[in-house]
C-alpha cells in the first residue's frame, strides 16, 4: 500500500490557510512557500525554481537580496547603528534624503520638503491628503476611474475598484472620480487614440462650470501609469494638460509614484516622461531597497501643517533607508533605468508580434518594465468602445500555466483580465527571453485547456 506524504510546500500552504486571515490574496493564485530567493529567482520548499516577475509588487527594483542591499544592511548592523529612531535624525537618514533629493528634477528639488510616513504607501497617501487639505482649507479630492492608492479608509475611497468598498461603509467622503484616458477601452464609447483630449476637455469644463456641483478641490491625484488598474499608461499630452489645468485652477497635483518610482517606467519618476513638476509626489516600495519605507515629497508652499500632524512609530526604519540609498546609487551608477527602458520596449515589441497571432490578446501596453497584456473574449461581440469583453477566466488560466512552468506573474485590471509584468529593473536579455517564451507557451496551453482556437 502506497502512503502519500504531504509535501513541505503543501504543509506550509495548508497551515497558512488555517491560521492567516481570509483577506490573504497572492497565495490564492500563486501557491508557493518560498525557501530561498536571489536576483530574479525564488525557490520553493521542494527546490523548484521560479522566475519572479512580480518583484514584491514592484518593491524589488534589483531583485531579491542584491549584494549592494545586503552590504548596506550589514554595515548598519555591524556598526551598531540605531534601527528605530521615530523621526529623530541620523547620518543614515540624512544620506537617504541627500540621495532621494538628488534624484529629483532640479526645479522640484530646490523647493522640496520631505515627510517620512509609516512603512506603507497607503500611509503616505493619507499624509498627502492631510497635507493638501490643511494647506488649502478644502475637502474635495479629484481621483480617477481605475485608480489604486491603497486599502485604508481614505485611500480605498480614492481607488476605483468597487468590490473592496462594498463591505466597508463610511469611507472618506468628497471624492470625485474623473475619466482616466484608458485608450483601449475609451470611457467615452469610441475607440479613439485621442481619447485623452476628450478627457482633458471634460475635466477642464467641469472645473470651469459654476454648476458642476463640485466645490474647488484640495487636490487632484493620479498615477502616471495605473498599476493595479491594469498597467495603463497615461498619454504624455494628457499628463501635461492635467498639470496645466491644475496649475491654472490653483489645485495641488499629487502624483502617486508608489509603484512607478525609482526607475520602473524608464525614468527615475514616471511624471518625468511629461517634463512636468507636480506639487506632491508619494513614494514607497522600491525606495526602501526591499524593506518597508514611504515618504511624501512636496513643494514648500504646502508646508503649513503643525508639529505632529502626521506621525507613525515606524517612520524611522534605518535599515530601509540604508538599503534604499544603496539601491538608488546602484541604479544611477549602473544605468539601470536605461536597461528598464530597453528591456521594457523589447517585452512590448515581442508581445505586440504575438498579439497578431493570438486574437485573445486584446492589448499590449505599458511604460518601461511595467507592462500589461489584456486578455479578451473573442467569442462575444465587441462592446460600445470597440474592444472585446473581458476574459478573466482565460487570464487566470494563463497565470496558472505560467506558474506551472516556473514563471510568477500577477493579474490585475478590470475583472482581473490583465497579465502584469513587473520584473527587476536589472533583468538581463536572456532572462527576459526565457520569460517571453514561457508566457507564449502558457497562452497556447491555456487556450487549448479552454478549448479556444489559436
Amino acid at each position: 500500500m502506497n502512503i502519500i506524504t504531504e509535501t513541505e510546500n503543501k504543509r506550509l500552504l495548508r497551515q497558512q490557510r488555517k491560521r492567516e486571515s481570509s483577506a490573504i490574496s497572492y497565495p490564492k493564485r500563486i501557491p508557493i512557500a518560498i525557501s530561498e530567493a536571489e536576483g530574479i529567482f525564488v525557490k520553493d520548499m521542494e527546490g523548484k525554481t521560479y522566475m519572479d516577475f512580480l518583484s514584491g509588487a514592484g518593491t524589488l527594483a534589483l531583485g531579491h537580496n542584491h549584494p549592494v542591499v545586503i552590504q548596506a544592511i550589514t554595515k548598519v548592523l555591524n556598526e551598531k547603528k540605531p534601527l528605530h529612531t521615530l523621526d529623530l535624525t541620523t547620518l543614515v537618514k540624512e544620506e537617504f534624503i541627500d540621495e532621494i533629493f538628488s534624484s529629483l528634477p532640479s526645479d522640484f528639488r530646490s523647493k522640496a520638503k520631505i515627510q517620512f510616513c509609516g512603512p506603507t504607501g497607503a500611509d503616505a497617501i493619507e499624509a498627502a491628503l492631510k497635507l493638501v487639505k490643511t494647506a488649502t482649507g478644502r475637502s474635495n479630492i479629484l481621483s480617477f476611474h481605475g485608480a489604486y492608492h491603497g486599502s485604508t479608509h481614505g485611500t480605498m475611497a480614492l481607488s476605483g475598484n468597487l468590490a473592496p468598498k462594498e463591505q466597508v461603509p463610511g469611507l472618506m467622503p468628497n471624492v470625485h472620480f474623473l475619466p482616466y484616458p484608458y485608450e483601449y477601452r475609451n470611457p467615452f464609447g469610441k475607440t479613439l487614440e485621442d481619447c485623452h483630449e476628450i478627457s482633458s476637455k471634460y475635466i477642464e469644463n467641469l472645473l470651469d462650470d459654476p454648476e458642476s456641483g463640485i466645490l474647488p478641490p484640495a487636490a487632484m491625484i493620479f498615477e502616471a501609469v495605473q498599476g493595479e488598474g491594469g498597467s495603463i499608461p497615461a498619454p504624455i499630452k494628457w499628463i501635461k494638460e492635467m498639470r496645466r489645468i491644475t496649475k491654472e485652477h490653483g489645485i495641488p497635483l499629487i502624483i502617486d509614484e508608489v509603484q512607478t518610482g525609482i526607475g520602473r517606467t524608464g525614468k527615475m519618476f514616471a511624471f518625468e516622461h511629461a517634463g512636468i513638476v507636480p506639487d506632491v509626489i508619494v513614494l514607497s516600495k522600491a525606495i526602501g531597497g526591499s524593506l518597508p519605507l514611504s515618504v511624501v515629497i512636496y513643494h514648500e508652499k504646502l508646508d503649513q501643517w503643525s508639529s505632529g500632524a502626521h506621525i507613525g512609530t515606524f517612520r524611522g526604519n534605518q535599515l530601509a533607508m540604508a538599503a534604499g540609498t544603496a539601491t538608488m546609487k546602484f541604479i544611477k551608477e549602473n544605468n539601470i533605468i536605461k536597461n528598464a527602458e530597453i528591456m521594457g520596449e523589447k517585452l512590448k515589441e515581442s508581445f505586440q508580434l504575438f498579439k497578431e497571432e493570438i486574437p485573445q490578446i486584446g492589448d499590449v501596453r505599458g511604460r518601461g518594465l511595467m507592462v500589461g497584456i489584456e486578455i479578451v473574449d473573442t467569442s462575444q461581440k465587441p462592446l460600445n468602445n470597440g474592444a472585446y469583453p473581458y476574459n478573466p477566466n482565460l487570464a487566470l488560466q494563463i497565470q496558472k500555466e505560467c506558474f506551472n512552468r516556473g514563471l510568477i506573474l500577477e493579474v490585475g485590471g478590470r475583472k482581473g483580465c490583465v497579465i502584469r509584468f513587473l520584473p527587476p529593473l536589472n533583468i538581463i536579455e536572456t532572462q527576459l527571453n526565457k520569460a517571453i517564451n514561457i508566457f507564449k507557451e502558457s497562452v497556447k496551453a491555456a487556450l487549448r485547456q479552454k478549448g479556444e482556437e489559436i
